[in-house]
């Protein structure tokens, strides 16, 4: 599903900023073709990474996704990339942790009110932030460390278990936020199961993404 004319949505006003849903929602975009995913998930980026300071979570299953990902939004100027991957030490791990939780925290304030900074250090805040994990690299929240909160959730990955997807909820998701499902060919099934099974309603998303966010 290649997501074509939708123009990027202006930078949200304060009311809608400060909209709260109370609860997250979950959508999906059917790929018609594997080959196409990757090129659906830069589309989505297109529109959702202009978000000023949107906070975002790329869950995949492997290294080599994660990988491939990070290759396709690296050059994208309005993002701020950062990946969580098995053998990051443990500094880079927490600094890339503790820089995206301030940018949630930007979010939630609202800075957008800072979009006539025209200086570089202000490009560079009002980029959306995004890190892409390994389910391998998700926070561990019984070892003390805390939840990511990101706005947005896209499962590039869509997982197989239910328990993976509830795990990637709680431990990368604000408690109002959207999680976008990435689901190619009989993907829609196993996500149609893990839908009831997990009392959710997961509906395909919608072509002006910008509504849900």
């Amino acid at each position: 599903m290649a997501i074509d004319g939708i123009e990027a949505p202006s930078p949200p006003s304060q009311s809608q900023s400060s909209s709260h849903f109370g609860q997250p929602r979950h959508f999906y975009v059917a790929v018609d073709r594997l080959q196409f995913k990757m090129e659906t998930l830069v589309d989505l980026l297109g529109v959702a990474g202009r978000r000023t300071c949107l906070p975002m979570v790329v869950c995949c299953s492997s290294r080599d996704e994660l990988d491939a990902v990070c290759s396709a939004v690296t050059n994208l100027p309005y993002i701020s990339l950062s990946s969580l991957y098995s053998d990051l030490v443990e500094a880079e791990r927490i600094r890339i942790l503790e820089n995206f939780r301030q940018a949630t925290v930007s979010w939630n304030q609202n800075v957008t009110a800072q979009s006539g900074d025209d200086s570089e250090t202000g490009k560079d805040k009002q980029k959306s932030h995004m890190i892409v994990v390994t389910d391998a690299c998700l926070p561990v929240l019984a070892s003390g460390e805390s939840t990511i909160s990101a706005r947005v959730l896209i499962n590039y990955e869509f997982p197989i278990k239910k328990e993976t997807y509830m795990r990637r909820m709680a431990t990368c998701l604000a408690a109002d936020g959207v999680v976008i499902n990435m689901v190619v060919g009989g993907e829609v099934v196993t996500l149609k199961s893990i839908e009831e099974s997990s009392n959710l309603v997961i509906p395909e998303m919608p072509i002006n993404i910008s509504e849900i966010l």
